[in-house]
């Protein structure tokens, strides 16, 4: 009884197109494809976004030492977070608290002008 065609372990072979793009790495492959104005855009700019990280050096933060040592970033560091957590200092000095009295007459202000 022979093998329907369906069933054929030789129809079962998918041949892949040789006319794709080829590229050694993935990378080289993204580029293929976003370089191929055959392809839809979408799909070009899909692999372009892909690509834009291992292309271009990514912007990052770095530490800039001015000649002194690490001991001594870090121990002025600490000194500013022990500064960050003392009250702050108010401008014009401590000032007298008003007696209840003058607290319970309604707010003036003296420089309110109508226009």
């Amino acid at each position: 009884m022979a093998m329907p065609p369906f069933a054929d372990p030789a129809n079962l072979m998918v041949e892949e197109p040789e006319d794709g793009p080829e590229g050694g790495t993935s990378l080289e492959l993204l580029q293929a494809v976003y370089r191929d104005r055959k392809q839809p855009l979408r799909l070009r700019i899909s692999c372009a976004d892909k690509c834009l990280k291992h292309e271009y050096p990514q912007m990052s933060a770095v530490a800039h030492f001015d000649g002194k040592s690490l001991a001594d970033q870090l121990d002025r560091e600490l000194r500013a977070i022990e500064r960050s957590k003392q009250p702050v200092p108010l401008l014009n000095g401590p000032v007298e608290p008003l007696p209840a009295s003058e607290l319970k007459k309604p707010f003036v202000r003296s420089n309110y002008r109508r226009t």
